[in-house]
This record gives C-alpha cells, structure tokens and sequence, in this order.
C-alpha cells in the first residue's frame, strides 16, 4: 500500500471541486499562471482555460498545449457559447480588441477545430504514456496493478461493459484502501477503437496511468476538454477520481 502525501486530500473533495483544483495546478504541483478570458473575462488558471494562437498568416488557430510562439488569445467558455458567440459577432469583436492593430481571420468552424484538437492531443498523450511506460491495458494486469496501490488514474472507453468497469473500479478501491467509497475510473470520451489505434493495442478498453504526474497531465487535459464540450460536470459526478502517491 503507498504512503500518502499531501495531495492525497485531494480525493476527499468533492468531485466537481476537485476537478476545478487539479486544473488550476501544473505538473509540478505549482499554481497556474492566470489568464483572462477574452470573452467572459473571467480570470482563470491557464491549465484551465484554451488557448487561440495567431499563426504567421493572421489566422487564430487552437493551442491546445499552449505551446505555439507568438501572440495569443484565451478562452474559458464551453463549445456552445463559443459557437453562439462566433454567430453574433462577439467572438469577432473580443478577438479584435485583444489583438489591436491586427486584422485576424477566424475560421467558419473553429470551435469544432478546437473539439477536434482537444481529440487528437488527448489520444496523443495517452499514446506518449504507451512509449513511457506508464500506461497499462489488460484486465488482469490492470487489476494487479491496481490491488497493490500501483495505479494512479484508472479510466475506461466509453463502450467498456458495465461489469469490466465495476471490477476495475473494485480492484482499484481495494488497493487505495478506499472500499464502500465511490471512487471509480474514469469514462473517456473515446471508443475502444479509438483506444486501441492510439495505443497500438488490440481491444483496449480500460487504461491504468501508474505515474502521478502522467496521470495529473492526462487528467487535466480531459477536465478542460469536457469542460468545453459542456460534459465535465456528468464526468464528475460519475465518481472521477485521481489517486497520487
């Protein structure tokens, strides 16, 4: 069984809190940087919000990483609002005044680009956990893992049958010393097909992060992208969870 740390407490929050704390942090533990949404203008952490890079030929592009040089933009509403926004003119008017002097395009379907991107990075991560080593499939092996307290974010395809969900979601109760709670993994966004292209495996449908900073960076980066498609609130409250060592 590990030893707690300090931000085990974090599995006591509430859930929907939770989710709001972990991605207010970096994967050093350290606050994020705050950045002010060029349409609410809400204040939030970076790791929570997205980010709208210009590109060379004055297109705004997402950054989903935040990782593109140059001028950018940030944004912290969900799909929907962005949309009707970019229909109203709103969009258009925010992005102008936040990049004064520049005549930027916005593409037609950019906040699908923006749904699109948070798919590909987030499969793409989770195939950069396969290289590292820290990514476990199988059920038997998931279940070992997770009864030795080795298991740092349990999560399933959104297609995983309800019984492989209840004993992953068990195995790992039993390692975390958590038995009766509602601690369980999470449901991905994701079919087993998608799953299993990412990952280079056949019929993956549950996944084990074992490494805690791999599973703060994978879980932040699917908070914020069920957060712009309107679902992170039904994520949570289907007993999301990240349990670190």
């Amino acid at each position: 069984m590990r030893t707690p740390n300090n931000d085990r407490q974090l599995i006591e929050q509430p859930l929907v809190e939770q989710a709001t704390t972990m991605t207010r942090r970096r994967d050093n533990g350290m606050p994020s940087p705050e950045r002010r949404c060029i349409l609410s203008g809400e204040r939030d952490g970076r790791a929570a919000l997205v980010r709208l890079a210009l590109s060379p030929d004055a297109e705004l592009v997402p950054d989903i990483m935040a990782r593109a040089a140059g001028r950018g933009a940030w944004i912290g509403v969900d799909q929907d609002t962005l949309s009707a926004a970019f229909a109203t003119g709103k969009l258009k008017g925010a992005v102008t005044r936040a990049f004064k002097g520049v005549a930027v395009h916005l593409a037609d379907n950019l906040p699908e680009q923006i749904a699109d991107g948070f798919h590909r990075h987030f499969l793409a991560q989770l195939g950069l956990a396969t290289k590292a080593g820290v990514l476990l499939i199988g059920a038997e092996r998931i279940d070992k893992a997770a009864r030795l307290g080795a298991v740092a974010l349990l999560a399933h395809a959104s297609d995983a049958a309800e019984d492989g969900r209840r004993k992953r979601d068990q195995s790992w109760r039993v390692g975390e010393d958590k038995e009766g709670s509602a601690l369980a993994g999470r449901m991905l966004p994701v079919d087993r097909a998608a799953l299993s292209v990412a990952l280079g495996r056949d019929n993956a449908v549950h996944i084990a992060i074992l490494e805690p900073a791999w599973a703060e960076r994978i879980e932040n980066l699917l908070n914020r992208w069920q957060k712009y498609t309107g679902s992170a609130r039904g994520s949570a409250e289907a007993a999301v969870q990240t349990a670190t060592s």
